[in-house]
């Protein structure tokens, strides 16, 4: 389902403009980012497609049909929308916060129940969550409910309003991995709202970069922005590493594995170790490294290990390589496979030598 924004506008009382003369279309089954500093009118932008907030010019449409001609609750009850906070009923178990849409468009308690454990499933969490409330879960958690609260309708169009800007880094990486798995699973037609242009170039399909006074500076897809800022302010904001993140549309061609030496968890060390020695568990995973000049005369266990750093999967950009590379103590990106078992390492050098020979 495609929308479009046809000369938008949202002036305020007192002659505040939010959102001036927006024009641009969110194709199909794509995900695309507003991005932009405070006061850029994201938000309001993104509540104008539900009628949260309605334009004073210009005309929302979606599928070809303006959204002004469909009562609000209608429109609504069709289009998933998930925020900041989640924004769960506090008084109700999780089970019945997913189901809350289902039940208001008429479907039978059980069926509603049942889509919701269904939902659950989907964005990754256990069953036995369900009868929980929301003040007992984490807050990755109760944003997973709010994913699964907003797809429970089956709508094609799904907002989402700097969803997981509340959670710590590690746990917002897990919400944007389990976004895209979704995504490639359901195709929605999803635009998401955030301040940071790293999440806006991992998530987008196309990117929307808004500038203070709701003027849109650039729409493109991340690379295009990255590469072609079209003005001062693009290039601003975007930063000044622009050419780092533009690593993430390189493809990682001519990256060769070196072979490292690996020890197993559990295995008896004896001794002072040479060279630093990947340690991993008995699916092949890496878990860590043993530094050299360890003195071990044990079974090796997760205690006598350094954090390894970031992971590389096979095939996947090149950026990733290279935060491999210079995140792992060792000084040697971790490369492993689909299943998470390693295949080998690379080094920043290699990385930084073959961008040398594609450019």
């Amino acid at each position: 389902m495609t929308i479009e924004f046809v000369g938008v506008t949202k002036r305020y009382p007192g002659g505040t403009v939010a959102v001036d003369g927006l024009s641009l279309t969110v194709e199909d089954g794509t995900i695309t980012v507003f991005v932009g500093p405070s006061g850029c009118g994201k938000t309001t932008s993104l509540r104008m497609i539900n009628r949260m907030v309605e334009p004073s010019a210009g005309t929302v449409l979606l599928d070809g049909k303006d959204v002004r001609e469909s009562e609000p609750s209608v429109l609504r009850r069709g289009i998933g929308y998930v925020i900041q906070s989640a924004g769960l009923f506090p008084h109700r178990t999780v089970l019945d916060n997913v189901a809350t849409v289902p039940l208001l468009s008429g479907w039978g308690k059980r069926k509603a129940r049942e889509r919701a454990a269904e939902m659950l499933a989907t964005v990754g969490l256990p069953a036995e969550l369900g009868d929980r409330y929301p003040a007992q879960l984490s807050g990755g958690q109760q944003q997973r409910v709010g994913v699964a609260r907003a797809l429970a309708a089956d709508s094609p169009v799904l907002l989402m309003d700097e969803p997981f800007s509340a959670v710590d880094p590690i746990v917002r990486e897990g919400l944007q991995d389990e976004l895209l798995r979704l995504q490639s699973q359901l195709g929605k037609t999803i635009v998401f709202v955030t301040h940071d242009i790293d999440e806006a170039v991992r998530l987008g399909d196309k990117v929307a970069v808004l500038r203070v006074g709701g003027r849109l500076a650039q729409y493109g897809t991340p690379a295009d922005v990255l590469r072609h800022p079209v003005d001062d302010f693009v290039a601003s904001f975007v930063g000044r590493d622009r050419g780092y993140r533009g690593l993430s549309f390189v493809d990682s061609d001519g990256v060769e594995t070196r072979p490292v030496t690996t020890i197993a968890l559990g295995e008896r060390v004896a001794g002072t170790t040479s060279d630093w020695l990947l340690a991993v568990n008995a699916g092949d995973q890496p878990r860590g490294w043993l530094p050299p000049k360890s003195t071990v005369d044990h079974e090796l266990t997760e205690s006598d290990l350094v954090a390894g750093g970031s992971l590389y999967q096979q095939g996947a950009p090149i950026r990733g390589a290279l935060d491999a590379a210079l995140s792992s103590p060792a000084g040697l990106g971790v490369v492993v496979d689909g299943e998470g078992r390693v295949v080998g390492v690379v080094t920043a050098r290699q990385i930084l030598d073959v961008l040398e020979n594609q450019g």
